[in-house]
This record gives structure tokens, sequence and C-alpha cells, in this order.
């Protein structure tokens, strides 16, 4: 049974030293201060992201924010919409052996006014959200089950506003900024639940976990230079909404543990106490995204996407 969120205090976190975790977006947003709330609580931390620039930046900033915990940081590059990108990030980080979780983070909030596709012939938001990360897992699924490893899927309360049955998941026909960011965190979350599935009837010691934020928006958030930085107006704005949102400090809290809390149970749904902010709890993902049946079939989906099948055999103890 997992612990009560009462029992759990995201300020001190379990000691994560010997640990080894990779986020992914970790050059800003959610992806960097989960970031900083691990290597602070000891781990060590493989940040990714698709700029040597911005990763540089925010290995940086972490640094300065936690001077003893530089040596715990170190960066990758990756782009979840590049599946060449992925299959090379995934390649360098077996060859290092050692790794105890995956938090699938990286991700586009703000979608394209009109729809794109990524050099593999991917919806652009769909690649970048969930086709990414499932090729990632899959190519990292044997170095976590090593470690009777974790991975975490970034859900959103969006998915619970009324999202539909994704049958054109590609966009090909009436596409909106708004549609392919929902449905691209539908996919998500029913890959999520898809994959604990499938970890549990191949008996790989793997768990596979969704979290979501709540509502946490930059102009909620301490400035940090190169990392978020809001304008006067985004901040004054998003201060308005202060009784709904919160910092992505405190966004990270439910994603972090997720990540490492260890009475978690693979399959469980993990957001905010009040929905769109507070406290880590367990929730419940929308309904659509429990059906197995269309968990299956996006599954189905995310494998002749990709291109790959998960090594559950290979990756079986």
């Amino acid at each position: 049974m997992s612990s009560s969120a009462e029992d759990w205090d995201p300020r001190r976190l379990p000691d994560l030293r010997g640990r080894t975790y990779l986020v992914t977006g970790a050059n800003a947003g959610l992806g960097f201060f989960s970031s900083r709330q691990l290597v602070g609580a000891g781990a060590h931390v493989i940040m990714t992201g698709r700029s040597p620039n911005r990763l540089a930046t925010a290995r940086k900033a972490l640094a300065a924010d936690l001077p003893d915990a530089a040596g715990s940081v170190e960066t990758l590059l990756l782009d979840t919409s590049n599946l060449g990108s992925v299959r090379a990030a995934a390649a360098t980080v077996r060859q290092r052996g050692r790794l105890d979780g995956l938090l699938l983070n990286a991700g586009m909030v703000h979608a394209p006014a009109n729809r794109q596709t990524t050099r593999d012939g991917n919806e652009l938001v769909l690649a970048t959200n969930a086709l990414g990360h499932y090729a990632l897992a899959g190519a990292l699924l044997s170095t976590l089950a090593a470690r009777r490893g974790r991975m975490v899927w970034l859900g959103s309360m969006s998915t619970s506003l009324g999202a539909k049955d994704p049958v054109d998941v590609q966009l090909t026909e009436g596409y909106t900024p708004w549609r392919a960011y929902v449905q691209s965190k539908t996919v998500t979350t029913a890959v999520g639940l898809e994959a604990d599935r499938r970890l549990r009837a191949h008996h790989v010691p793997v768990m596979s976990v969704i979290a979501h934020p709540g509502y946490a928006p930059s102009g909620r958030t301490r400035g940090i230079r190169g990392i978020n930085e809001p304008s006067r107006l985004g901040r004054f704005t998003d201060n308005l909404q202060a009784p709904v949102t919160q910092s992505k400090e405190h966004g990270a809290w439910s994603l972090v543990r997720a990540l490492v809390d260890p009475a978690i149970e693979g399959g469980e749904f993990w957001g905010p106490r009040l929905i769109a902010r507070g406290t880590p709890r367990r929730a419940q993902p929308a309904k659509l995204t429990r059906d197995p049946a269309i968990g299956e079939r996006l599954w189905v989906m995310c494998e002749n996407a990709t291109r790959m099948r998960w090594p559950f055999e290979a990756a079986r103890r």
C-alpha cells in the first residue's frame, strides 16, 4: 500500500545517494526543478535536453543553487521528437550501465498553430510528448530492470477535461493546438498504464507510474536566469490565478514522489492534493485512459510509429 500524503514531506526527501535518474527536458521548467530536488537529496542526475547551450546553463544554475552537489550532475543531448536522437542517447546510458529511474518529462505544452511532422513522419506534439518517451523507456528497459527501477510518465489534468478516444492519433484531420496537446497526454497516460500491465505480465521488475504537476505556470515560479524568465506581464497574469496555481518547484513534487517513494506501486497515478496545486497524493486517471482496450490499441500504435518493440523477455529476471 502507498503511504498517505501526510507521511510524505516533499521538502525532506529520502536519502538518494547511490541512485541515478535520467530526466528528459531538464534544462527548464518541471524538469529542472525535479532535477534540483533529486540532486539535493543526493542522487546522481542525467539532465537531458535538445540544446547543449541550454543544458550547460541549467547545469551551471543547478550547481550554483547546490554547490556541494555539482559533481552529481551530467548532461546528455536528447530530442524526444527525433527517434535517432532517442536511440543514440539510450545507447550512451546503456554503456554507463546504471539507472534507477526515468522521469519522462520533456514535452510541448504550447503546440504549434498548424500541424507539423517530424523527420520520422509523426505528428510533432505526439512524437515529442509520447512516442519519444515510449521509445526511450523501451530502449532502457533492461538497464532499468537490472536496478529494479521505475519510469514516470508525465500526465496532465487536462485529460479529465473532456478528452476523447484518440482514434486519429496523428491528427491528419481536425488539428488544433489544444487537441494536439490533450490527445498527446491521453496517449501518454494510457500507454503508461498499459506499460504497467505488460511489465507485470512479463514479470519484468520495473514499475510504470504516471504523475501530473497540476497547474504550474512560469509566472508563479522564482526567476532563474536562463531557466525561468517570465515577462512582467506574464508574472502579473499568472499571479492573478494564485488561488488555483502553484510554482513549478511545487509542481515537481508529484513527479519526484512518483519517481522515488518506495511505497508507490506500478500503475498508480499521482498529482497535487487539490488537483491543480498542493502536496502529492494518489489520484485517479481519466476513465478513458484506464480502458485496457484503448491502452492496447495505443501501445500497438506506438510500436508501429517508432518501429520498436519493448524487449520484455530480455529484461525479465
